[in-house]
C-alpha cells in the first residue's frame, strides 16, 4: 500500500465530531485533491499537497509544547511534509512530532485524526492540506530544539490561545475533548 493509498483510506474513515465547522468539507476537499493528484502527498504537487502534523501534548500538567517555526515565525503544532519512507499518515506525523520536539517515546491519541486544516504556503509551495493527529508526552519529557525552529516551550491549556493561532487553538480544543 503507497502512503497515497493510506491517505485516502484514513480520510475516507475520519467522522468529524462536529460537522459545522467544515472538516466534512475539507474532508471532501482532501480526498478529491489525492483523487485528482498522484502526486498530491509530496511537496512537488503544485496544487497544494498533504502534510502531517501532531500537537504534543502532557495531559497531567495541562500543557502543550509549541514550536516557533524558524521560517513562518509563529507557534505551531509540529509538523511537516510527508517523506519516501513514511508509510502512513500516522507514521508522518510522529516522525515530525519526534524530530521536531526531540521527546522519544511519543505516542499518537487513538482514534486517528483529532482534525484537517488547509492553509496557504509562501512560495514554492501553495496549499498544505494539513492532517492533524495529536501526540502524548510520555512522563518526564525532555524537548530538544531542532534546526526547524527558533525556540521551543510548554504552554498552559489556557495560556496556548495567546500565542498561537486559531487552527492551533482548535487543534487543542478538538484534542482536549478526545481526552
Amino acid at each position: 500500500m503507497t502512503l497515497h493509498d493510506d491517505a485516502t483510506l484514513v480520510l475516507k474513515a475520519y467522522v468529524p465530531e462536529d460537522e459545522a465547522d467544515g472538516q466534512a468539507e475539507l474532508r471532501r476537499g482532501y480526498l478529491d485533491h489525492l483523487a485528482q493528484h498522484d502526486d498530491g502527498m509530496w511537496k512537488a504537487c503544485g496544487a497544494g499537497h498533504l502534510t502531517a502534523s501532531a500537537l504534543v501534548i502532557d495531559p497531567e500538567r495541562g500543557k502543550v509544547l509549541l514550536t516557533l517555526h524558524r521560517k513562518l515565525r509563529v507557534w505551531l503544532q509540529m509538523g511537516g511534509h510527508c517523506e519516501e519512507q513514511d508509510a502512513t499518515l500516522e507514521a508522518a506525523a510522529l516522525r515530525e512530532a519526534t524530530e521536531e520536539s526531540g521527546i522519544t517515546g511519543l505516542t499518537l491519541l487513538p482514534g486517528g485524526p483529532v482534525r484537517l486544516d488547509r492553509h496557504p504556503i509562501p512560495s514554492p509551495c501553495t496549499w498544505h492540506l494539513d492532517v492533524q493527529y495529536a501526540a502524548l508526552a510520555p512522563p518526564g519529557a525532555a524537548e530538544r530544539i531542532s534546526e526547524e525552529s527558533l525556540e521551543l516551550r510548554w504552554f498552559g491549556y489556557a495560556d496556548a490561545p495567546g500565542v498561537a493561532d486559531a487552527s492551533v487553538v482548535r487543534l487543542l480544543e478538538a484534542t482536549r475533548s478526545r481526552l
